[in-house]
């Protein structure tokens, strides 16, 4: 590797390049630029490059592509892609075409000087840092949601232990979405043609727990009536999933252990044992490694399961991913006879300025709520449950619109104007929006307008607004 690495720029963004090549010279790298695939192509076929930095989206052609043909000409060339659309889709897509990494636009130079710092000194020790290929359907995954920073990371970790057996152990809160999590590995991997099974220990004594997961013979127990296959038989060739690990007894832990170790299982009441090929995938919304601190976690059993490990951040620290969150279940809710869905700016603001203690789990359950009790399609601050409406109130909103539309104890003129108002506002000034809520036709919409004489409601041409939606930042958030 030469004294001062190479680095390949290849974006059709002109302020992007010009961002990278004066960071990353500063910064001691050499740069050359590409303003597409080709001419990227057409650089590490004819010079010698130390990294390649390539957006995913190029003018001619998918960035994705572009990874393919560079790891034919160089195996080991670090590729990091660029995105602004950060998701578990590119991740695995990312690493299945040979991406070394990828990052989430916006970014700061310096992240990507530290991470390009990180593989050339990888690939100076000739330490292998490739990502594996992948498969599996998308589908599997729709719960899984967001850009931010911490999901991205998240993304990247299921798509790297989707390639190995190892066990994996799942940490995050609870309603942070981690069988979610254990659904997507397995998906995945080359597990996937096979069963993906999961139980919940917590409250299931180790009787219970045992014969569930192991199996029994019949009068093994009082109501043994027969012999059972266990979940360990049942997802041979496939994946366990075991929720709740931290409530489980050291008698259990044991037998566990056993299993995880032999790769053998023995039905309660049974003196023989069954060969069984389970990937086994862990989780727990207490923190083990405190318990195995505290000496009620076996510690050997901890490792064991720790081989590989996935945190889940809480939804508090997924800055942005709410709106991305509450956009996807409201898409989920609405019927196939209903009509779309609209939530105003007051009611996502109070699910921005919540902090949601029960996290995607929360979130979910409140906006199920909000769409039994929205009208017209307009999901107000009112359909939220009082907690969360409680948050917007209390980061300094005052009272609600609709307790000071009466506040003054007005006429009934102008009561109905000050309605009319509202119902505007929360629809973005959109009359046929309006018209919908209030159950009028959009004629006499107009036609109170005029009268009471609004304000932002129509066109500055003055000629009322189109059918097509003006898309701004005042507007709500829609969901057709």
């Amino acid at each position: 590797m030469s004294q001062q690495p190479h680095i390949l720029i290849a974006d059709d963004e002109r302020s992007i390049r010009l961002m990278l090549e004066t960071g990353l010279t500063l910064n001691g790298f050499r740069v050359t630029s590409a303003r597409t695939g080709r001419e990227a192509l057409e650089a590490v076929s004819s010079g010698h490059f130390d990294a390649v930095l390539s957006d995913v989206y190029m003018p001619d052609g998918n960035g994705l592509d572009l990874v393919g043909s560079l790891r034919a000409i160089d195996a080991d060339l670090p590729i990091v892609l660029m995105t602004a659309q950060g998701s578990l889709k590119i991740a695995v897509e990312a690493v299945a075409r040979g991406a070394t990494d990828f990052i989430g636009k916006p970014f700061e130079v310096s992240a990507v000087v530290a991470l390009l710092r990180r593989y050339l000194d990888a690939r100076r020790e000739a330490q292998t840092s490739t990502a594996s290929e992948q498969s599996g359907d998308q589908l599997a995954l729709a719960g899984l949601v967001g850009r931010s920073a911490p999901m991205v990371m998240v993304y990247k970790l299921i798509a790297q232990a989707a390639r190995t057996e190892a066990t994996v152990l799942i940490m995050g809160e609870s309603g942070t979405g981690k069988e979610l999590v254990a659904r997507a590995i397995h998906d995945f991997s080359g597990r996937s043609a096979r069963p993906f099974l999961s139980v919940n220990c917590s409250g299931l004594t180790d009787t219970l727990l045992e014969s569930e997961l192991f199996g029994y013979t019949r009068g093994a127990f009082t109501g043994a009536v027969g012999e059972r296959a266990g979940l360990f038989e049942a997802a041979d060739g496939g994946t366990l999933f075991l929720d709740e690990l931290a409530s489980t007894s050291p008698a259990f832990q044991a037998s566990l252990l056993r299993v995880l170790q032999s790769g053998e299982v023995r039905r309660v009441g049974s003196t023989q044992s069954r060969r069984v090929n389970v990937r086994v995938t862990g989780a727990s919304n207490a923190p083990l490694r405190d318990l195995v601190a505290a000496g009620s976690f076996r510690s050997d059993l901890y490792y064991r399961l720790s081989v590989l490990s996935v945190e889940l951040p809480p939804l508090r620290a997924r800055t942005g991913d709410v709106e991305l969150l509450t956009a996807h279940f409201l898409r989920q809710f609405r019927g196939a006879d209903q009509p779309p869905l609209h939530l105003t700016r007051e009611a996502l603001a109070a699910l921005a300025a919540h902090n949601f203690p029960g996290n995607v789990r929360e979130l979910e359950n409140a906006l199920r709520r909000a769409v039994a009790l929205s009208s017209g399609g307009l999901i107000t601050i009112d359909c939220l449950p009082p907690e969360i409406a409680a948050s917007r109130r209390k980061a300094g909103t005052g009272a609600s619109a609709e307790h000071r539309l009466i506040a003054d104890r007005p006429t009934m003129e102008e009561l109905q104007r000050r309605y009319l108002q509202l119902i505007l506002e929360e629809t973005g000034w959109n009359r046929r929006r309006a018209a919908a809520v209030l159950e009028l036709d959009r004629r006499t919409i107009q036609r109170l307008i005029a009268r009471y004489q609004l304000q932002g409601a129509l066109d500055p041409d003055g000629e009322g607004e189109s059918d097509a939606e003006e898309v701004s930042a005042e507007r709500p958030l829609d969901i057709a």
